[in-house]
C-alpha cells in the first residue's frame, strides 16, 4: 500500500510538469529569435545596428529591455495603459514578456500593440526573448 502511494505522488509530480504550461522563457535560440524579430518586429521597432529596417511606430528596442523597468526608453509616444504600468513597477522580466508577446492585449489593456496578434508559439517566444536578452 505504501508502495502505490509513493507510485502514485511520484506520477502526480511528473504529470504537474507535464500539464503545466510552457514558459517561453525557459529555452530560446536568439539567432532564431533575431530572424523573427527582423521579419515580424522591424515593422514598428527598430534595433539599431542589428538590422537596417528601422521602424518608427514603437520604441527602439536597441538598449535592451529585458530586466528593465517597462517605458524607460527615449520614446515619446507610449500608451496610457504603458505608463499606467511602468508607474505601477511593471518590468520586462522574462515571465512578463512571455505573457506580454503572447497576446499584448490580454496582458496590458490599451496598449500601442493593440494591432499586433501576438506570439502562439511558446518556442517562437522564447526564441525572441532569448534574442531580446543579447541586446
Amino acid at each position: 500500500m505504501k508502495k502505490l502511494g509513493l507510485t502514485f505522488i511520484a506520477a502526480l509530480f511528473t504529470l504537474s510538469f507535464a500539464a503545466s504550461p510552457s514558459f517561453a522563457g525557459d529555452a530560446g535560440d536568439a539567432a532564431k529569435g533575431a530572424k523573427y524579430a527582423k521579419k515580424k518586429c522591424t515593422m514598428c521597432h527598430s534595433f539599431g545596428a542589428k538590422f537596417k529596417k528601422k521602424g518608427k511606430l514603437g520604441p527602439s528596442l536597441e538598449a535592451g529591455i529585458v530586466d528593465k523597468k517597462a517605458g524607460q526608453t527615449k520614446f515619446k509616444k507610449y500608451s496610457k495603459a504603458m505608463k499606467k504600468a511602468a508607474k505601477g513597477g511593471l518590468v520586462w522580466d522574462e515571465a512578463n514578456l512571455d505573457k506580454f508577446l503572447k497576446k499584448p492585449v490580454k496582458f496590458l489593456k490599451g496598449t500601442g500593440m493593440r494591432t499586433f496578434p501576438g506570439i502562439k508559439k511558446a518556442g517562437d517566444r522564447a526564441n525572441v526573448i532569448a534574442f531580446l536578452k543579447t541586446l
